[in-house]
């Protein structure tokens, strides 16, 4: 039973990550306009993530734990290349690709960078979810931010908390998908409020 439900969590996640971000692309690209999303939450997001992919694959955890980071990153690179084109921004793409190029390397100097990273992971990735949130907050309007991608998010945390406990049992992990399992619904509650508050105006 505990294998196939392990499985069983490792392909939902896989699946639904593969187009977790397709939702927010659409919803940029059909309006031509980044408007309510917030490029400060996706940069830390993108670092959140980084750090959490160099993390395991630095301590050799099984590829099945951490293998839709890839796709998502991938995801979110697209996305900010969208929002920074119809933002008048593009040239910004160069100075944060050598960023985070260079923080992938320096990640694994020293064994106390990467855990210190790991540590601090958690605050960045939470950074992410708050800064949207504090956009919505401000503009009170959900404008292209989309409500399934951020539900999907929150999917992916349930599940890998529970593959978490099945697996590695680390609890820098497991804090940091719980931690992001409440902002994700928190934010997806969010935009379903002032997307709802819109329609009835």
């Amino acid at each position: 039973m505990a294998p196939t439900l392990l499985e069983l969590a490792h392909w939902s996640t896989w699946a639904v990550c593969a187009v977790i971000k397709l939702p927010q692309l659409a919803a940029v690209l059909a309006a031509r306009s980044a408007r309510g999303v917030s490029v400060g939450s996706l940069l830390l997001e993108l670092a959140g993530f980084l750090v959490f992919l160099r993390y395991q694959i630095y301590y050799g955890y099984p590829l099945q734990t951490y293998l839709e980071y890839p796709i998502i990153i991938a995801q979110d690179v697209i996305l900010l290349l969208f929002i920074l084109r119809f933002s008048g921004n593009p040239k910004r793409a160069f100075f944060y690709a050598v960023t985070f190029w260079g923080a992938w390397y320096l990640l694994t100097l020293r064994k106390w960078i990467i855990d210190l990273a790991m540590n601090l992971c958690t605050l960045i990735s939470a950074a992410s979810k708050l800064a949207q949130l504090r956009c919505l907050w401000q503009t009170k309007d959900s404008g292209q931010v989309s409500a399934l991608t951020w539900s999907m998010s929150a999917y992916t945390c349930a599940t890998r908390i529970l593959t978490t406990v099945m697996t590695t049992n680390d609890l820098a992990v497991l804090i940091r998908f719980v931690v992001m399992l409440v902002l994700n619904i928190w934010v997806t509650a969010t935009i379903l409020r002032y997307r709802k508050a819109k329609k009835t105006d």
